[in-house]
This record gives structure tokens, C-alpha cells and sequence, in this order.
């Protein structure tokens, strides 16, 4: 089954500098065949399961190369494993698969390239970071005794100053 930990998660703006940003993704999962794993599940979608196999036929590297960072990306919680039943030469056989936890698909999404994601795809984002960005600022507001109807307040007023048309809430 998929360990799909409930972790608390910082929402921190990153800027990487666009020509290195893979490098300094690189340093920090330690192989550039990691950061290959992230960019092929952009490659086929970022809500998609990946199989070693196709890892192995479509990046360059060994079968344990990719193994060791597929180990280590999964401790991380970039990844979460799961076993599936799958039919092979008329026999039913367990496979590994591994899809992009939560963490794993904000880490991803840093080495996308806007016009490489569907519309779709960037809506979701957006209203991902606004739920997650939501939550914390709830937290912090209650640890530090602001006042929700506060917070609502500036949110509206923001809003409209872009459309010029109150929002409901």
C-alpha cells in the first residue's frame, strides 16, 4: 500500500536561479539521476505512476543506479511505493510502482518549465498553494491572536483591487 504519511509541510518560496537550477537540485538529492526521476514524471505527468522498467529504458542509467535513487528518493517522501498486480506472458505478477507523493511533485515542479505543464495542470497548482498557504497562515494567526475576520478583510480587499468586483466569501 502507498504510505502516504501526513508530514507538516513549511510553505517556503524558493528562487533558484533559472540556468542552475537543476545543479543545486542535484546537490541536494544527491545524484543527477534523482533529479532525471522528477523530470520524467514531469515527462509523463506529474499524477502518473512510475515503473522502474520504463525509468531504465528511457533514462541513462544502470538498473542500480536508478534502484538507489529510486530508494532514496522514497526515504525522502519525494516518492511513495506501492505494489501492483499486473499480467505478464499470461501470468499475474507484482510490480513496484512509485508515484510522486505531495512533497515530491513541489519538488518536480521546480524543474518544470511553465509551457511545458497543461492549463489544468497549473490551475490545480495554484489552488494547491493557496489551500496549503491557507492552512499555515490559520496556524500562525491562531498562535499569534489575529483575527480571522482580519485576514478575510485584507484577502477581499486584495482581490479586488485586481477585478474591481467584490468577491463572496
Amino acid at each position: 500500500m502507498v504510505n502516504m504519511r501526513r508530514q507538516e509541510y513549511h510553505p517556503y518560496v524558493v528562487f533558484l536561479p533559472a540556468e542552475q537550477k537543476h545543479r543545486i537540485l542535484e546537490a541536494i538529492f544527491g545524484s543527477k539521476a534523482s533529479t532525471d526521476i522528477l523530470k520524467f514524471s514531469l515527462k509523463i505527468g506529474i499524477t502518473n505512476k512510475i515503473c522502474q522498467k520504463d525509468l531504465i529504458e528511457n533514462l541513462p542509467y544502470s538498473n542500480k543506479t536508478i534502484i538507489e535513487a529510486l530508494k532514496n528518493l522514497t526515504k525522502l517522501g519525494v516518492l511513495a511505493e506501492d505494489m501492483e498486480k499486473t499480467e505478464k506472458n499470461g501470468r499475474s505478477v507484482w510490480i513496484k510502482v512509485y508515484r510522486l507523493s505531495d512533497l515530491g511533485k513541489w519538488f518536480a515542479l521546480l524543474l518544470a518549465e511553465e509551457k511545458d505543464l497543461r492549463d489544468e495542470e497549473k490551475a490545480e497548482i495554484l489552488e494547491k498553494i493557496f489551500r496549503s498557504y491557507i492552512r499555515w497562515i490559520k496556524i500562525i494567526a491562531r498562535t499569534l491572536n489575529v483575527e480571522v475576520d482580519k485576514l478575510k478583510k485584507i484577502f477581499e480587499e486584495e482581490l479586488c483591487k485586481e477585478n474591481k468586483e467584490p468577491i463572496k466569501l
